[in-house]
């Protein structure tokens, strides 16, 4: 079952089931246990601070992925990694080539607003984002109409796709709650040209 979204000028398309709520358990401890998590640091508004989540850059050979002043060289598929990576591609007759991995450890860590308009991900990226762990919060906001907006909640084993002109037009964020004390991990797959 899938959901499109009615937003002008995107398209987005979530996928609430899929991995079953067992196998999302599985390869969230996995994901946990596997991933070189990092604190990394990030340049925003011409200050160096600390990104408010650990993330981690995976996919082929010799990829950098440069985003807020940071650069990253890619680090080596895991096995779990290339399992998801190929059920991602099969299901959505995609090919990606990298992986950025964010964990949100509660509540308070967070996403800001952005758009994945990075030069190296081509004019129209696709970024396939697969949650595994706690429900989070996931907005969207018009970039020349603020007003126009959309929430969705992003649970464990739900798949959303950005494509097309969305990061033209759209900004997304994960904000801070106080509701959520469980870590969430979140595979943005992509392509680097």
């Amino acid at each position: 079952m899938l959901h499109k979204l009615s937003l002008p000028k995107a398209d987005v398309i979530f996928y609430p089931n899929l991995f079953s709520q067992q196998e999302s358990n599985l390869l969230f401890e996995k994901l946990y246990r596997e991933i070189q998590w990092e604190q990394g640091q990030i340049k925003l508004f011409g200050k160096i601070i600390d990104e408010p989540r650990q993330s981690a850059f995976y996919g082929d050979n010799c990829l950098i992925y440069t985003y807020s002043g940071k650069k990253q060289q890619a680090k080596i598929w895991t096995q779990t990694l290339l399992y998801i990576k190929e059920k991602i591609e099969d299901f959505l007759l995609i090919g990606f080539n990298s992986i950025l991995a964010n964990l949100y450890r509660n509540g308070k860590d967070s996403m800001g607003w952005h758009s994945d308009n990075e030069k190296e991900l081509g004019l129209n990226p696709i970024i396939a984002s697969l949650s595994f762990g706690a429900t989070r919060c996931f907005q969207l906001k018009h970039i020349g109409k603020p007003s126009l907006t959309h929430t969705l909640e992003l649970t464990s084993g739900s798949l959303l796709l950005m494509q097309g002109t969305t990061q033209h037009y759209y900004k997304h964020q994960v904000p801070k709650t106080n509701k959520v004390d469980h870590p969430r991990i979140n595979l943005t797959f992509r392509n680097i040209l």
